[in-house]
């Protein structure tokens, strides 16, 4: 493939001239010969692009692309407008880095300002913020924005994402705080276990998910009451889209909004990178993790915009700080502002109102092939079902076919999920190769 060093030869040999040296062997003479490598590496030789543009080929080949997706649990394939890629992927927007100096950094700043704007009009919250690797992430941080000196203890509902329960343990024991897990009744948390737990701990929050990770919705309402009872935060991690057509975490009275921003014009792709969204009361703002940028004037009356408050480490004895998060999540954080504003109010609506209604039409389908809806409870876009045969035998049969099944959470249960892209026909098919099966 040739050097990556652009200079030539020549070049090189008149720089190490300039410093006093003939070779680059005579520059490294004082590193001990112990130390340094006397022979070639053993490496392949460079091939051609056209080589290594057949061997990426024949393992990209390996892959396998479903025609129809039926699984959520955390990750969406929702459709994204070709104008998202169209403006992310300009050079000036993928190699921007974090805008250390602001004030010659206003293009990134808005970005991030219009992206805050619009999860703040999502949520219903006063203020939200940038720079978060993922929902999980997210989680984890809002849990740590309640912890105080008292209290120290993450109060976290079974309901919520396996994942992200594990992500905010290991938050909690870098921190030396604890976690307490509220165990579900029926698919959803139990308040009345919940309450009792809150009042036997010192606890810092109460984290609920809103649909949860079994698609039911939660009363989140009651999650704010119990936990403000308690003396302490309620924390909601949301699906976006449900967002739009549910009550806001803000009108429930919920302190802290958290939730993975992959479905707004993200691709899968294999698991990122994704955005981790956060929101707040003012009350809370301080103590949000990451950056927010904020709108001003210049000293000529022209609009201008500041990062108004940036939390991170660098500006704070590590030890002392709630969250020690960085990186950029800039180009992220833009094409989910790019997403939601060229989907529109109006679009993100449609697109939740066919999720739940594409859903409910699968559901029944299921249950009239044989598997029987798990929880009572209304859902969104995902449900569970109870199969008569072994789950991973319907997964199977459908993998056949080209279509990826719901996500099978034990021996008889699948989680199955549907977005605006599953199309009746996709639906119907499913539903007769489980009748099949399940005969």
């Amino acid at each position: 493939m040739g050097s990556y060093v652009p200079n030539t030869k020549a070049e090189r040999e008149e720089m190490l001239k300039e410093i006093g040296y003939k070779s680059f062997d005579d520059m490294f003479s004082v590193i001990p010969s112990s130390v340094r490598l006397e022979k070639e590496l053993n490496i392949p030789e460079g091939k051609s692009e056209f080589e290594t543009r057949d061997i990426m080929e024949k393992m990209a080949a390996k892959n396998v692309k479903y025609r129809s997706i039926f699984r959520g649990a955390g990750a969406y394939d929702h459709y994204i407008p070709s104008v998202v890629k169209q403006i992310t992927t300009k050079e000036e927007f993928v190699t921007a880095y974090t805008p250390y100096q602001a004030e010659i950094s206003q293009g990134i700043l808005q970005s991030i300002f219009e992206y805050q704007t619009m999860i703040c009009q999502l949520t219903g919250m006063d203020v939200a913020n940038a720079s978060v690797y993922d929902g999980s992430t997210a989680a984890a941080e809002g849990c740590a924005m309640c912890k105080d000196r008292k209290r120290k203890t993450y109060v976290v509902s079974e309901t919520v994402d396996p994942k992200t329960i594990e992500v905010i343990k290991t938050y909690a024991f870098g921190c030396g705080s604890n976690v307490v897990v509220v165990p579900k009744k029926d698919g959803l948390t139990d308040y009345d276990k919940a309450k009792e737990l809150m009042e036997q701990c010192d606890a810092a929050c109460l984290l609920v998910s809103q649909p949860n990770y079994y698609g039911q919705l939660e009363d989140v309402r009651k999650a704010v009451e119990v936990a403000h009872d308690a003396g302490a935060k309620a924390i909601v991690s949301c699906n976006p889209f449900a967002l739009t057509i549910l009550e806001t975490p803000a009108e429930a009275g919920a302190d802290v909004v958290v939730g993975e921003g992959q479905p707004l014009g993200l691709p899968i792709s294999y698991g990122g990178p994704y955005i981790g969204f956060m929101a707040c009361t003012s009350a809370m703002m301080r103590k949000l993790p990451g950056r927010i940028v904020g709108e001003t004037k210049d000293d000529l009356g022209n609009r201008a915009y500041v990062l108004t408050l940036q939390a991170r480490e660098q500006h704070i004895r590590r030890e002392k700080a709630s969250s020690n998060i960085c990186s950029n999540e800039a180009l992220c954080a833009m094409t989910v502002a790019v997403y939601m504003a060229a989907m529109g109010k109006e679009g993100l609506i449609n697109v939740a109102n066919q999720c739940v209604s594409k859903a409910h039409y699968l559901q029944e389908g299921l249950e009239n092939a044989g598997l029987t809806k798990t929880y009572k409870g209304e859902f969104f876009h995902e449900f569970v079902t109870t199969t008569k045969v072994p789950a991973e035998k319907i997964v199977d049969a459908l993998e056949e076919k080209g279509i990826l099944a719901g996500l099978p959470l034990s021996e008889n249960e699948i989680l199955w999920c549907t977005t605006e892209k599953n199309t009746k026909a996709q639906m119907d098919e499913v539903i007769a190769v489980v009748k099949e099966v399940q005969a």
